[in-house]
């Protein structure tokens, strides 16, 4: 991904804003769904045809990782080790949810939509931080040098 497109999704040419933005939609979207989740377990479990108690425990996680990626967005320079391990945790998260939905789930059809969906906007969220950490890096060694 270019700077050039970074830059236009971001509306910044400054590298650590620009992580710090999608750091920042990350929590909030991941947030929203964590508490959906967790408020609305037994509904949305019947919608997407996954166990509710499943979806508590999600929503829980969600909730919490939500939160330490919007820590991290606060940052002002949002340090590389636990970004990228923020990015390597939605990477994970994209791909057991397409194993998930092959291996251990029977979801209705609502479900069969919604855990693609979720599983490729995480990925990405994966991409977009990673292609801004990158950026960040690279303007950091460049102003050092």
């Amino acid at each position: 991904m270019s700077a050039t497109l970074l830059t236009g999704l971001s509306r910044t040419t400054e590298p650590q804003t620009m992580l710090r933005r999608f750091l920042a939609l990350d929590a909030a979207v991941t947030g929203v769904n964590g508490l959906a989740y967790v408020a609305a377990s037994g509904p949305l479990g019947r919608l997407l045809g996954i166990d509710a108690s499943v979806l508590l425990v999600l929503g829980v996680f969600l909730t919490l990782f939500a939160a330490g990626v919007g820590y991290l967005a606060s940052r002002r320079q949002p340090p590389r080790l636990p970004v990228t391990l923020v990015i390597d945790a939605n990477l994970l998260w994209a791909v057991l949810s397409v194993a998930a939905l092959a291996l251990w789930f029977e979801p209705s059809a609502a479900g069969a939509v919604w855990i693609p969906l979720q599983a490729l906007t995480v990925a990405g969220f994966a991409v977009l931080q990673w292609s801004a950490l990158r950026v960040a890096a690279t303007a950091t060694a460049t102003a050092t040098a």
